[in-house]
């Protein structure tokens, strides 16, 4: 398992990685479609009603789907790479 995230965390290109990782991309999309289908028709109800438990859970699968399955998808494993920081603050001139 190090080596896979050794592998990810330096940027190499593995096309398992890209793969799995667009496809839950994918994935979490399709779950932020499909629940966002699903409030349309609850919110259009008749008659109407206050948010219930099962509604306010969908809600929350349209917003984490559409917060983390765009950058799966767009970014893939490059969302994994190192980024350099500077070693203290005192170094930065502000």
């Amino acid at each position: 398992m190090r080596a896979v995230i050794y592998r990810i965390q330096n940027g190499e290109r593995w096309f398992a990685a890209e793969l799995g990782l667009r496809l839950a991309g994918v994935a979490l999309l399709a779950i932020c479609a499909g629940a966002t289908l699903w409030l349309y028709r609850a919110v259009h109800r008749l008659p109407l009603h206050t948010a219930s438990g099962l509604e306010l859970l969908a809600a929350t699968a349209v917003v984490l789907g559409w917060c983390l399955g765009w950058p799966l998808l767009v970014e893939g494993p490059g969302l994994f790479r190192l980024v350099p920081l500077p070693g203290h603050w005192e170094s930065i001139d502000l």
